[in-house]
């Protein structure tokens, strides 16, 4: 009755299933997993939003596969602003980055070819992968005083059906950016394959030492598509408005340009007011950044100071996003990972385990950094008391 590409094990984990009768039983909790900015208490700037969906001139459908220019050109004076170059053409509007990845995927493989993607990162490229028939193979990211593409790996991971690699910048959960000569051998490597690089950059802007990236979008040899949108950007899931920046060789860029405006059109799938609101949107993302990034600093400063001394665990280096990554230097088994998290779970605090985002080693947590100062410092506490079965 069903699709094989559908047949997911859709029963609960323990940790989901522990999760949901804590919830069920009323209990507290302080959900260090919430990734929803919107939850978190931000202000946003209300009346610009609000009156910016009041356009007239939304009443009007004008079906542009591309996404309207004005939108498209609002997206570009992102760029610029940044300091890098993108042209209005260039450019593909999407509802959401998972629809960019589905149809970046759609444009280059055909079912069962492969696509890299790196290890740790977060885990609904695989749902991604598995709609549109796409096979995932993993290239390590390994750490050493920070995280880095393990090239060598990521080499030997291609075959004759990998068709391309999927870099998220900065990495999700790890916080890592791709420093510039990683970008450079990344774009050898594709050029000189034939592969297309696959660029996620919804963290880009958030630099936790406040240096700014530069993007994966404009002039590259190999064919890049630059993923991004304003649910992280703009700390706006709910508007729903993303997009794919097209770069690379003239051709090659040109004819996916075509192929995947073809895809677009068949979907029509961006709503006119958003487009005509995109400019208005993009300009309220400096007041959110400040505050996000005002937040996750102050969140990573109070991590350390309550980790000073507890000598089991380990605080990552992380470089941008929204995440911290945990390490147990005892590194010890899973099943007392797991009595770490009920544990946690018990003091009314919730982390992700590292192995949800694929870590290659036991003995990972990963907690968000955007939840309150007081909230954040509460949840610290309880891991501090659960840091006892840590030891040993």
């Amino acid at each position: 009755m069903f699709a094989k590409r559908t047949n997911w094990n859709l029963a609960l984990n323990p940790l989901a299933e522990a999760l949901a009768k804590h919830r069920a039983a009323g209990k507290p909790l302080i959900d260090l997993t919430v990734s929803n900015p919107t939850e978190c208490g931000f202000t946003y700037d209300t009346e610009t939003i609000l009156n910016a969906l009041r356009n007239a001139a939304a009443l009007k459908y004008e079906p542009e596969p591309k996404g309207l220019l004005v939108a498209r050109e609002a997206v570009a004076g992102y760029y610029a602003d940044r300091g890098d170059t993108v042209s209005p053409d260039e450019l593909l509007l999407t509802t959401s980055t998972s629809e960019a990845y589905s149809w970046v995927f759609r444009l280059l493989c055909d079912p069962g070819d492969e696509v890299l993607v790196p290890a740790p990162s977060y885990p609904l490229l695989g749902f991604l992968a598995d709609i549109q028939d796409v096979t995932l193979r993993r290239y390590p990211l390994f750490y050493d005083h920070g995280w880095h593409i393990d090239m060598h790996e990521l080499e030997r991971a291609i075959t004759a059906r990998t068709r391309a690699v999927v870099v998220v910048h900065p990495n999700n959960p790890t916080g890592n950016y791709c420093k510039p000569s990683e970008m450079q051998r990344l774009r050898e490597i594709c050029a000189q394959r034939g592969l297309a690089i696959v660029a996620d950059e919804v963290f880009l802007d958030f630099a936790l030492d406040g240096v700014r990236r530069a993007s994966f979008g404009g002039s590259s040899e190999a064919l890049t598509f630059t993923l991004s949108g304003i649910s992280k950007i703009c700390g706006l899931p709910q508007m729903k408005v993303a997009w794919i920046v097209a770069s690379g060789a003239a051709a090659l860029k040109n004819e996916a340009l075509a192929r995947l405006e073809v895809i677009a059109d068949t979907y029509l799938s961006m709503n006119a007011p958003v487009q005509w609101a995109l400019g208005a949107l993009l300009g309220t993302r400096y007041g959110f950044q400040a505050q996000l990034l005002q937040r996750a600093g102050a969140n990573l400063a109070e991590l350390d100071r309550q980790l000073l001394g507890q000598s089991p665990l380990e605080r990552l280096m992380v470089e941008g996003g929204w995440n911290a990554v945990l390490r147990s230097l005892n590194l010890r088994r899973e099943d007392q990972l797991g009595e770490t998290e009920s544990s946690l779970m018990d003091k009314g605090a919730l982390v992700h385990p590292g192995h949800f985002y694929d870590f290659p080693s036991e003995g990972h947590l990963v907690m968000g950094l955007i939840a309150s100062a007081q909230d954040f410092a509460v949840a610290l506490r309880a891991l501090g008391e659960t840091n006892a079965i840590w030891r040993d």
